[in-house]
């Protein structure tokens, strides 16, 4: 007999990594996403001749989940792995720093990036080596550390507040959407520890190398039918209903409204969907899930008539400008050079206007690269996620609900479940993975056998 009907209700990476799962582990998959496509908030657009991503996802080589699923998509190549971790760090007028490592076990790794860091005096330097050292001592998985901030915790160590602005702000914003004041010290120590500090290689950044619609969406799409699995797009899921052999989905799709038989259902939605979706089951705490909040990311897109800078990457201080990136190639570019400017925790920009963001951002890319100041503007535009991720703050993790519910057969998945890691397409792909190997031990305890 089959495993059963395993509805996903939500097709970002979530989403398609549970249903995969549940297809190798031979159940019956019908995945339903409201939008024309599946990727979820990984999604890409055209604009005159750009392809043009929402948002800029770096990632490391230490987000071994993700980078299993683009192999099982298909596209392992669509991402270019730096051999060794090097990030230049840009501030107006002065020369470029780096920040990078060696190939030393950890944490003698870092000695070079930290030590020789010119953005900092030396006794900065010395002190950022001790910090370091104090924060791989530390257990991310700590409750204490959830109760506090960041900041907080760097504070408590002596770190300046140029310190913070020029490391540990210049890489945590990135990675938690979130200035170290506002953010969960745990978090900041899941992301250190495990993306810069326990082990060498795992800091290295992986780059994108196609638009995100054919890293994700595209190829998902393909292989999950391949697979077998009924994809329903444009297919709004209004509500779960438990019933006497399991459960009933009504659906809204542009053909009409019917409802969807299920055995198990992974919900792997935004947190207020799962909210709404959830509120005739007695799930426990979902009524908190409102605390997780939403923060944005605002990515401002400049497009000029001629090559302005080599860099393929760069961070940046001093300055309105946090991250940028080289997109030419990738976006199909057929002139000049194209950048994207990715703001997190990006409060402020979400409430400006383009030509406001276009006054403040466009002399800033002129006063870091020179070469800008002569070139044309071919286009400018900005694109908004005010729900980029959940608020990643202090007392959060108590918020985040594991994939198991009270309800049997009823699973959550997405990045803001308890996964242990931040927002990010690695916490995403970790939650699809304990979604369905909760369906799986769910099935075996109630003795249900799989034949081929």
């Amino acid at each position: 007999m089959s495993g059963g009907r395993v509805v996903v209700v939500g097709g970002g990476l979530a989403g398609i990594t549970a249903a995969l799962d549940c297809l190798e582990a031979g159940f019956s998959v019908r995945l339903l996403e409201a939008r024309p496509r599946l990727g979820g908030a990984t999604y890409s657009f055209t604009r005159g001749d750009l392809v043009v991503d929402t948002g800029q996802h770096v990632l490391l080589r230490c987000y071994t989940s993700y980078l299993r699923l683009l192999e099982r998509l298909g596209v392992g190549h669509g991402v270019r792995l730096q051999r060794r971790f090097r990030v230049p760090v840009l501030a107006p007028g002065v020369k470029p720093a780096e920040l990078t490592r060696w190939n030393l076990p950890a944490p003698a790794h870092l000695a070079p990036a930290l030590l020789g860091y010119r953005r900092l005096g030396l006794a900065e330097r010395a002190r950022l080596a001790r910090t370091a050292l104090a924060m791989r001592g530390l257990d991310p998985a700590d409750p204490a550390l959830d109760e506090i901030s960041f900041g907080q915790w760097l504070r408590d160590r002596g770190e300046t507040p140029r310190s913070v602005d020029a490391l540990w702000g210049l890489l945590g914003v990135a990675a938690l959407n979130a200035e170290p004041e506002n953010a969960s010290m745990a978090l900041a120590a899941k992301v250190f520890r495990t993306g810069v500090l326990d082990e060498a290689a795992s800091c290295d950044i992986g780059i994108t190398q196609l638009p995100l619609a054919e890293l994700h969406g595209e190829p998902a799409l393909r292989v999950l039918r391949a697979a077998g699995a009924d994809i329903r797009l444009r297919c709004k899921a209004r509500a779960i209903r438990r019933t006497e052999e399991g459960f009933e989905i009504p659906i809204r799709e542009p053909a009409g409204e019917t409802a969807l038989p299920a055995d198990h259902v992974v919900v792997a939605t935004p947190h207020p969907v799962a909210a709404q979706l959830l509120a005739d089951l007695p799930v426990a705490g979902a009524e908190r899930w409102a605390g997780l909040s939403a923060a944005p990311i605002v990515n401002v897109h400049a497009h000029f008539d001629r090559r302005v800078t080599d860099l393929e990457l760069a961070a940046v201080l001093d300055s309105p400008v946090q991250w940028v990136f080289d997109r030419t190639r990738v976006a199909g570019a057929e002139r000049g050079q194209y950048l994207a400017v990715s703001q997190s925790a990006a409060s402020r920009e979400l409430e400006m206007r383009t030509e406001e963001i276009r006054e403040n951002f466009v002399p800033a890319l002129r006063e870091l690269f020179p070469a800008a100041r002569r070139a044309r503007l071919l286009d400018f535009f900005v694109t908004r996620e005010p729900s980029a991720t959940f608020r990643q703050a202090p007392g959060t993790a108590a918020l985040r609900p594991a994939a198991a519910t009270e309800v049997p057969g009823l699973v959550l998945a997405g990045a803001w479940t308890a996964t242990g890691w931040p927002d990010t397409t690695e916490g995403a792909v970790r939650s699809g993975a304990l979604a369905a190997r909760e369906v799986r031990q769910q099935r075996t305890r109630r003795g249900v056998e799989v034949t081929a």
